[in-house]
Parts: structure tokens; C-alpha cells; sequence
């Protein structure tokens, strides 16, 4: 799976872990993904993965069960 929101493009970014002695090690920031049912434009449900910030905003309708 990538791990890509569908709504907005949001992906992993790369970054250090920095220790209390200064050392240095490469890490990746990940992105707070959920499988949730959408709906589409055209009204058919529709499972994809989306971060919670899209979730929050109130970029994707989800399906009422």
C-alpha cells in the first residue's frame, strides 16, 4: 500500500532523530492514514485512504451507514 493520502497527496517526509548526545539518525515522518468509505461524486461508496487532517476539515464525505 502506499501510503499517499487520496485527497490531498500527503506522503512521507524524511527527517533526523536527534538523541539527548547529539546523535544524528535518519527517520521518516509518517502520515496519520485511515480506510475509510467515501462517496464519490457521483454517489457510490467508495473505500480510500485519507489522512485524518482531510478527515477533519471536512474534505471527504463519508458513507452513513
Amino acid at each position: 500500500m502506499a501510503r499517499v493520502c487520496d485527497v490531498c497527496g500527503k506522503k512521507p517526509v524524511s527527517g533526523n532523530t536527534i538523541s539527548h548526545a547529539h546523535n544524528v539518525t535518519k527517520r521518516r515522518f509518517m502520515p496519520n492514514l485511515q480506510k475509510v468509505r467515501v462517496v464519490t461524486e457521483n454517489g457510490t461508496p467508495k473505500r480510500a485512504t485519507v489522512c485524518t487532517r482531510c478527515l477533519r476539515s471536512g474534505k471527504v464525505a463519508k458513507r452513513v451507514s
